[in-house]
């Protein structure tokens, strides 16, 4: 372990789908902020930067608010971390970025190199789960005995993730994130970790799909795992599996699985990244109010490669699950939500989305607004990749349950699922969600007579110190 006076923390990153567009923009964020380049754009030059990343940027205004850089000393820099990942095509990943068309070319050029020369592992592939359209290119697969049983993947899969770690020095945590194409529902339902384990174990004829598949590695190996799709990877019994006291009572001295029992989470549904995210801060907006949503109607269309992966209708389904059930908890029965989806390939990954809200307000009056967004897909996504996997190595290090870091993360996913199930959907009460839970890992609700980081937090706000005092305040309590 490295020493935190002379090294800062090394957290793992691994991708599956490193290929895609997320996994390359991932990739060359990393890389431009590890080696602080410059590149031309339409408007400006410009710098490399942590934007939309809240867990690395640092608090801004007179209120704070905005980023966790400083705040939290505790939270590790992603310019230190090792990245890794899967991915089924064989495409180098310069490459690949260059032909997403997603950043600007004068970036594109300082990272392409280094990145053709990124290696990745093969994926596990089962082309039942995905759309047509992605098997012709799915030759960078798991294969041969390694692929020959359902317990042989998932020990390719563990060993991966125990070369990486190794290899790379993580000292940190690491966080395992499903960036790959949205796969259709899985047929497969258990009601332990016994049962799912025996299934794997004995090579039944059930519907697992690759997700899961990672998933149970992840866990095994003592590594969150983030659901960034909209299949239905969660479930109860793999909730359970991740809980490290499990792990420690029923798999880590039996001789068959030797689990690892350090602290890890799963989290996810879906990474609620753009018009999903605003639908859930303006219809928040709306009933703070008063008023009663009535329609929300909205479609996007792009032509990335995982939007040519929903032209399959067994996908859709998968996706359409989650862009309509975001406002479930809320029981606003009246409220008729409309999503339509559509592949345009000249679009690329410049997302399009149009939105209009019509609700009821004073008398039966109606109200509407409309919202139009235009941006690339992968910058809204990225950030919450990095962010979840930051937040996944700080609650480990607090020592917070999955429960609490489930329900802090839910302003990161369309559904929350897992521990976070059923929580309030409006996007800043989870924010809010957030926040208490930090204060009180951080010692908030502390009644020991320590100063509290609320206290901390709020006299930096009232200018009595600043925030340099406060960060060596907060250091010297964790300490």
């Amino acid at each position: 372990m490295a020493d935190d006076k002379t090294a800062p923390k090394k957290i793992g990153i691994l991708t599956i789908g490193l290929g895609g567009g997320n996994g390359v923009t991932l990739l060359a964020g990393y890389i431009a902020n590890r080696n602080k380049l410059e590149w031309e754009t339409q408007k400006e030059r410009m710098s490399a930067n942590w934007y939309g990343c809240i867990t690395q940027i640092p608090p801004r205004g007179r209120h704070g608010g905005v980023g966790y850089r400083g705040r939290l000393p505790s939270l590790s820099d992603v310019s230190h971390a090792a990245l890794g990942g899967w991915e089924v095509r064989p495409t180098p990943l310069g490459k690949a970025l260059y032909e997403a068309r997603i950043l600007d070319h004068d970036l594109v050029r300082q990272v392409r190199d280094e990145m053709d020369g990124f290696t990745f592992m093969p994926g596990v592939f089962d082309p039942s789960f995905v759309g047509e359209t992605q098997h012709a290119g799915a030759t960078h697969v798991v294969s041969g005995e390694e692929a020959s049983t359902w317990r042989r993947k998932v020990e390719r899969i563990r060993t991966d993730i125990r070369n990486f770690k190794r290899d790379n020095g993580v000292d940190g945590h690491t966080t395992v994130i499903w960036s790959a194409s949205v796969e259709r529902p899985s047929e497969a339902e258990y009601d332990s970790p016994e049962r799912m384990l025996h299934a794997i174990d004995t090579n039944e004829n059930d519907d697992i799909s690759p997700s899961i598949i990672y998933a149970i590695a992840s866990a095994l190996e003592g590594c969150s795992f983030v659901n960034g799709g909209s299949q239905n990877t969660l479930s109860a019994a793999l909730s359970e599996l991740f809980e490290a006291d499990y792990r420690r009572s029923n798999l880590a001295d039996d001789g068959n699985w030797n689990a690892s029992t350090e602290t890890a989470y799963l989290l996810g549904t879906d990474f609620k990244a753009g018009q999903t995210k605003f639908k859930t801060a303006a219809v928040e907006y709306v009933r703070a109010l008063g008023l009663t949503p009535m329609v929300v109607a909205s479609s996007n269309h792009l032509g990335n490669n995982d939007m040519l992966n929903l032209t399959s209708k067994a996908t859709v389904k998968a996706k359409m699950r989650v862009k309509s059930n975001i406002f479930g908890p809320w029981d606003e029965d009246q409220l008729d939500h409309q999503v339509r989806v559509m592949y345009t390939s000249y679009i690329g990954d410049e997302k399009r989305d149009f939105v209009e809200y019509t609700s009821l307000g004073f008398l039966g009056c109606p109200h509407t607004m409309v919202t139009y967004t235009r941006c690339m897909d992968s910058i809204l996504c990225v950030p919450l990749m990095i962010d979840a996997a930051v937040w996944c190595d700080y609650f480990c290090g607090k020592g917070a349950d999955g429960g609490d870091a489930a329900r802090a993360t839910a302003y990161l996913f369309k559904v929350p699922e897992g521990g976070a199930r059923g929580v309030d959907p409006g996007f800043h009460h989870q924010m809010g969600v957030l926040e208490k839970t930090l204060l009180k890992l951080e010692g908030g609700s502390d009644s020991s007579g320590a100063l509290s980081f609320k206290v901390i937090r709020d006299s930096v706000v009232e200018g009595i110190i600043t925030q340099e005092q406060a960060n060596a305040l907060i250091a010297k309590g964790s300490k």
